[in-house]
């Protein structure tokens, strides 16, 4: 439970850019994270997502994590998952159908760090594509279904009650 509570998304995500930019990665901000940045309400997820474009060799960016302090904790075939010194989960996915959202991806300056994001609409169209897939678990396409509504503007009044 330590390295739970110590996990820190915030130097997760500034190690990984660097480290990517640092290989000449073009990669994007995808996620919870991302949601939460683009809707203005945190949300909770468990991991920091980042789509890497699918031209880059996936050993390269793998060697260039590991070498930066990063955890290889499994490989997918369409992922590769790591874990920060500081415990927080990295989950990097590498889809053809994210290259140009890549492209189009907005930056975003983060304790002087340049980090891109997908857009907003691009970030709806992943979630609504992950909901709709019949293998996913239904809890995870219930999220998706949910970050969907955030990011199209069913954000809750900090004062709603239950």
């Amino acid at each position: 439970m330590a390295a739970e509570s110590a996990a820190d998304k915030v130097a997760a995500l500034l190690d990984s850019a660097r480290t990517l930019d640092s290989i000449g990665a073009r990669f994007a901000l995808i996620g919870g994270v991302a949601v939460g940045l683009h809707s203005g309400v945190p949300r909770a997820t468990v991991d920091t997502d980042l789509a890497v474009s699918s031209s880059v060799e996936r050993e390269l960016v793998a060697r260039a994590l590991v070498g930066a302090g990063f955890r290889r904790v499994g490989a997918f075939p369409h992922s590769l998952n790591f874990r920060h010194a500081s415990g927080e989960p990295v989950q990097l996915a590498f889809d053809p159908a994210f290259d140009p959202m890549i492209e189009r991806a907005e930056r975003l300056e983060i304790a002087g760090v340049s980090i891109p994001i997908v857009r907003k609409a691009d970030l709806i169209a992943m979630k609504r594509r992950a909901a709709a897939d019949p293998g996913r678990r239904r809890s995870k396409a219930l999220r998706d279904q949910a970050d969907v509504a955030l990011l199209e503007g069913d954000v809750p009044d900090p004062d709603e009650g239950w």
